[in-house]
C-alpha cells in the first residue's frame, strides 16, 4: 500500500522517496494540490500541508524520475507514482559511426520535436519577437528547420548545418529556402549578410571554434542593424524527458559554471559591438543581441 502523508516534511518525503524509487516505481499518497490553490507550499488548509503539483513535478526531475499522471485517492489526497528515468539519449555522448549523421534523420535526436516543448517554444518566440522582423536570416545548425517555423513567414532564409541527411529533409520541408551542408568553421563567403543570425545549440557542438565564428558572425555576416539569437543547452534528454540544468561528467547535480562563464564572454563581445542583450529561457538559455539605430 503507498505510504499517505498529510503533514509531514518534505524532507521525510524526499529521504522515503530516495531509497523506494532505487527498487523501481514508488507511489505515494499526498494532499490534493487543487485543494489549497492560491496557497504557497507549506501552508495548511483542512489539516494538510500544502504543495502545488509545480513542486512534484520538480522533485521528480530533482530525483531523475518520472511524474506519472496524478490519480485520486480518496476525497482529499491524490496517489503519485515516481518512476527511475532511463539513460541519457546517446547524443550527449562521443558519436558512433558517420560523425556528420549524429543529429541526421536516422539518428535518436531526429525524435526530438522541440518546438512542441513548451518550454523551449515560448523564449524562442519571445526572443525573436525583440528582434526587427528579418528580411533574410541564416539559422545555424538547422538540421531539418524546426526553428524556421518560428520566423515571420515571409523570412528568406539560409540554413547550415553539417548532417546532409537533415539538410535534405529542410529541403523537403521549405522548398523556397536555401541550405546547404556545410562545416561551421568553414562558412562560405558568398553567403552574405542577414538581419538575424539564429544558432541555437550548434556553438557548443564539439569541433565548433564558436568564439572564432561569433567574430566572423559579427564583423562579416550581419547586417549593422540586425540582430543574433543563440541557445545555450542547459539540459540533458533522458528516457523521453527533458531534464533541467547541463551535467558535467561524474557529477550528479547540474554544473551550470560552464554555461555561465560561455554567456558571460559572448555578452561582453556583443557589449563591445555596441548590442543590447537579453538573456532568456530554462531548458535553453537563449542570448538575444539587439543592435539598431
Amino acid at each position: 500500500m503507498p505510504i499517505r502523508f498529510t503533514r509531514e516534511p518534505l524532507l521525510d518525503i524526499v529521504r522515503h522517496l530516495r531509497a523506494a524509487v532505487a527498487a523501481g516505481p514508488a507511489t505515494i499518497e499526498v494532499p490534493d494540490p487543487d485543494l489549497g490553490r492560491g496557497l504557497y507550499a507549506g501552508e495548511v488548509v483542512g489539516g494538510l500541508v500544502h504543495r502545488p503539483l509545480r513542486q512534484w513535478c520538480d522533485l521528480a526531475e530533482c530525483l531523475g524520475c518520472r511524474l506519472r499522471t496524478p490519480r485520486p485517492a480518496g476525497e482529499t489526497h491524490v496517489a503519485l507514482t515516481f518512476e527511475r528515468l532511463g539513460p541519457e539519449a546517446p547524443w550527449h555522448g562521443p558519436a558512433e559511426g558517420d560523425r556528420c549523421e549524429k543529429y541526421g534523420t536516422d539518428s535518436e535526436f531526429a525524435r526530438v520535436r522541440k518546438l512542441e516543448d513548451a518550454g523551449f517554444l515560448l523564449p524562442l518566440l519571445e526572443a525573436i519577437d525583440r528582434v526587427p522582423p528579418p528580411a533574410r536570416a541564416l539559422v545555424l545548425g538547422v538540421n531539418r528547420g524546426d526553428e524556421l517555423e518560428a520566423l515571420p513567414p515571409q523570412t528568406r532564409v539560409v540554413g547550415v548545418d553539417h548532417a546532409p541527411s537533415a539538410i535534405e529533409a529542410a529541403r523537403a520541408r521549405f522548398p523556397g529556402q536555401r541550405f546547404e551542408v556545410a562545416d561551421l568553421n568553414a562558412l562560405s563567403d558568398d553567403l552574405g549578410r542577414f538581419d538575424l543570425v539564429l544558432c541555437i545549440g550548434a556553438l557548443q557542438s564539439p569541433g565548433v571554434e564558436d568564439r572564432a565564428l561569433l567574430h566572423r558572425l559579427v564583423q562579416q555576416h550581419l547586417e549593422p542593424t540586425g540582430a543574433l539569437v543563440f541557445g545555450f543547452p542547459n539540459s540533458r534528454f533522458r528516457d523521453g524527458e527533458v531534464v533541467y540544468g547541463a551535467r558535467m561528467r561524474n557529477l550528479r547535480e547540474p554544473d551550470l559554471s560552464t554555461v555561465v562563464t560561455e554567456l558571460a564572454f559572448y555578452r561582453r563581445y556583443l557589449h563591445q559591438h555596441r548590442f543590447r542583450t537579453y538573456v532568456t529561457g530554462k531548458y535553453d538559455l537563449l542570448l538575444t543581441g539587439v543592435r539598431g539605430a
